[in-house]
């Protein structure tokens, strides 16, 4: 049975092919190459007259070449910038928190890298996400530090019918330890960080690369006060407390809300946090990935996030209701991912966030 399994170039995907050849498997490698930072005006994605991705081709060859499989590459630039990279723009002037990590899943790795893979006559695919599959269930990878069933919310259950997690099994540790044990040359590599396929940058120069910033009006939420000024309501996130501009305000304060209309960037003063405290959320674009309609589970707003219990209501238009005891800085934009346990069941994009059935109006 022939097994293509996404190479990036890391760890996770390179102990993948390892145990899936090791249990006799016929293994294929495909890097994908999403990003060029040569044209996609992105300066500081470039090291040395190279872009990051490259070196990921290299080691990903490196790896192909250590365990003799073939690695066969191919370019989605276009389509990622198309799918994923102009929904992330269009929510940020939106005022909202996307995650392109979970479109570039559904767009990319679980739809046109799939179609590759069947080209090179895959049976079936297998990628480093730490995640398992058991029949027709979604669930939680062992490791609960490293499991990425959030970021795959977004993909249709029927595609995950062909698709082997092989690390999901195990621990980030253990992984590291069949990398060494088996002298995979990216053993000791770091793992990749910030935006999915792009990596770790400066967020606001990167966001002021594609979006041109328009100054505002930072408002004292509770004195209705001119504040200060902000540089472009994209470059800041509900409930930061770091970099916000009021420089010379000794007095604890963190960002609450935006208002796209009116440009402007509401903070407050303090340590209660109330103005970021929600208990009811509504939750847009659900995808189902399991035919169970709980009224009763837990989930998470964020990836590093708390498992929150919550009731469901499921309303029309693919919605649901989800109202919890208290949860802080819940965000539109944001991935709200249900879970029966280990179970995933689904995932939908905060729609709107109240406080005891009233509409936060600052968010």
């Amino acid at each position: 049975m022939r097994v293509v399994v996404g190479m990036s170039g890391g760890v996770d995907s390179a102990v993948s092919a390892y145990l899936l050849k090791k249990e006799g498997y016929d293994v294929v490698g495909l890097f994908m190459k999403n990003w060029d930072s040569n044209i996609n005006y992105d300066k500081e994605g470039i090291t040395d007259g190279v872009c990051p991705q490259e070196l990921d081709y290299r080691d990903a060859k490196n790896v192909c070449d250590e365990l003799c499989i073939p690695l066969y590459r191919v370019d989605f630039i276009k389509e990622y910038w198309d799918l994923v990279f102009n929904y992330f723009l269009e929510e940020l002037k939106k005022g909202r928190t996307p995650n392109p990590d979970i479109m570039c899943n559904k767009y990319i790795k679980f739809d046109l890298f799939k179609k590759e893979a069947k080209r090179l006559g895959a049976d079936k695919i297998a990628t480093g996400h730490y995640a398992r599959i058991e029949g027709n269930r979604v669930l939680r990878g062992v490791d609960n530090n490293k499991d990425q069933t959030y970021f795959l919310s977004q993909v249709k259950l029927e595609e995950f019918k062909d698709v082997l997690f092989p690390v999901g099994n195990l621990t980030k540790e253990e992984v590291r330890k069949i990398a060494k044990e088996t002298n995979l040359p990216v053993a000791d590599k770091k793992d990749s960080t910030g935006i999915c396929f792009i990596g770790e940058r400066n967020y606001q120069r990167f966001v002021q690369n594609y979006l041109k910033g328009k100054s505002g009006d930072i408002v004292d939420i509770d004195t209705k006060k001119v504040i200060g000024r902000h540089n472009g309501l994209m470059n800041y996130t509900i409930g930061q407390r770091r970099n916000v501009g009021l420089s010379g305000d000794e007095k604890r304060h963190y960002v609450c809300g935006k208002d796209t209309e009116k440009n402007i960037l509401y903070v407050a003063f303090g340590d209660d946090n109330k103005y970021l405290i929600s208990n009811e959320a509504i939750i847009e674009d659900m995808n189902f990935i399991s035919s169970k309609t709980p009224a009763f589970a837990t989930c998470k707003f964020r990836y590093r996030g708390e498992d929150i219990p919550i009731n469901i209501e499921y309303l029309e238009n693919n919605e649901i209701k989800v109202t919890y005891e208290s949860a802080k800085a819940v965000t539109p934009g944001q991935a709200c991912v249900i879970y029966l346990g280990s179970e995933m069941i689904g995932g939908g994009i905060i729609k709107e966030v109240r406080k005891d059935g009233e509409k936060l109006w600052y968010l």
